[in-house]
């Protein structure tokens, strides 16, 4: 998610290293081609739903049409909106071939296990062809995600989770980021213009992607000699920007040590930048971020945000869609496992194209 975003755990990663984006021949093999764990609620998840393409859902494995259900965040959080915008392109091929995409997303982050388990299970009841979902939280999701594996419905992990979730629950393929890697990208980076002391804000603390990102940050910035810690701030602080700027507010004046916050999605960095400027850090404390928006690539062109790391969540919806479509279609599966989206920084030497990706849409 923004978050997207959401992500990885920090045990075993896959084997491809560093930042890299998916390659023109994983681009060419699919012939197309940030989330908080709690108690389950007694109300059902709120549910986003937009759908491409026409007919039913029960006829979907007995006429070939191909149904596919794509489980994402909320539908007024920007990343997904990215996501979804990937995912709808897509699902234009569905669509010529008589079939349909649904999406189908959480109203908030507060229960974003259970919730995204429930619509999981919403998603199995329809009978479709095949699930895109994140593992956001495996202890919660884990078990409706086998569910529908063992009803015969194909199975995608997408942005969270990683190549391990893939494998553990035995779904098909992961599609996206590697958290992990991204966050150390970041570390590293603050370390080599001079940061010593990083926080890293998480305001929805238990998602395996997000402790992954802040777990990397720490590793790449030890790894020059730097340090980083952890500001866990409550997941209903998500998406509430003044609660967020002053607990970082709060935390710099505490610390006056702390010359860099990294913050794990777009509205978070925003309430860092006036956290920042409220503490009178201006000229000290450096700014980076996880995913894009316009705000963050300004402020890396005026000098005054450090980075963003992208993890490119168009090509997430798009590919994850499209990929699982040929499958079901054709048989045809790209062999990369994971198939990474990111991470890629952007700073001021290549802002100018991101810039160009965000004002139209997919970045």
């Amino acid at each position: 998610m923004e978050r997207t975003q959401p992500r990885r755990p920090a045990g075993r990663r896959p084997s491809r290293r560093g930042l890299t984006v998916v390659s023109l021949l994983a681009m060419a093999a699919t012939a197309l081609t940030g989330c908080a764990s709690g108690k389950a609620s007694d109300d059902t998840a709120g549910q986003a739903t937009a759908t491409a393409g026409s007919g039913t859902t029960s006829g979907a494995k007995s006429t070939g049409k191909n149904s596919v259900y794509v489980i994402g965040g909320k539908p007024d959080d920007p990343f997904w909106s990215a996501i979804k915008r990937g995912g709808e392109d897509a699902a234009k091929l569905v669509k010529a071939g008589g079939g349909k995409v649904t999406f189908l997303g959480p109203q908030n982050y507060d229960n974003l296990g259970p919730d995204a388990a429930k619509l999981t299970l919403t998603a199995i009841s329809q009978n479709p062809s095949a699930i895109l979902v994140p593992d956001w939280v495996p202890e919660n999701q884990d078990a409706a995600i086998k569910q529908a594996i063992a009803k015969g419905i194909q199975v995608f992990i997408y942005n969270s989770g990683g190549a391990d979730a893939a494998e553990r629950v035995g779904a098909m393929k992961y599609i996206g980021s590697d958290d992990y890697e991204a966050g150390k990208a970041g570390g590293i980076k603050f370390a080599e213009v001079g940061a010593k002391n990083i926080l890293c804000v998480n305001t929805v603390p238990g998602s395996a992607n997000q402790e992954a990102r802040c777990k990397g940050v720490k590793d790449g910035a030890t790894a020059k000699g730097s340090s980083s810690k952890q500001l866990p701030l409550p997941s209903s602080n998500f998406g509430n920007p003044s609660a967020v700027t002053q607990a970082i507010k709060g935390a710099l004046l505490k610390d006056t040590s702390i010359d860099a916050v990294v913050t794990i999605g777009v509205g978070d960095a925003d309430s860092a930048a006036a956290a920042i400027k409220q503490a009178g850090a201006d000229s000290k404390v450096e700014l980076g971020t996880f995913d894009l928006s316009q705000s963050q690539l300004d402020r890396i062109k005026a000098g005054s945000q450090l980075f963003a790391i992208d993890q490119q969540p168009y090509l997430q919806g798009f590919y994850a869609v499209s990929i699982a479509n040929q499958y079901l279609s054709y048989g045809v599966l790209p062999p990369q496992n994971p198939l990474l989206t990111g991470p890629l920084l952007v700073t001021k030497d290549n802002v100018g194209a991101a810039i160009a990706g965000t004002r139209a849409g997919v970045r």
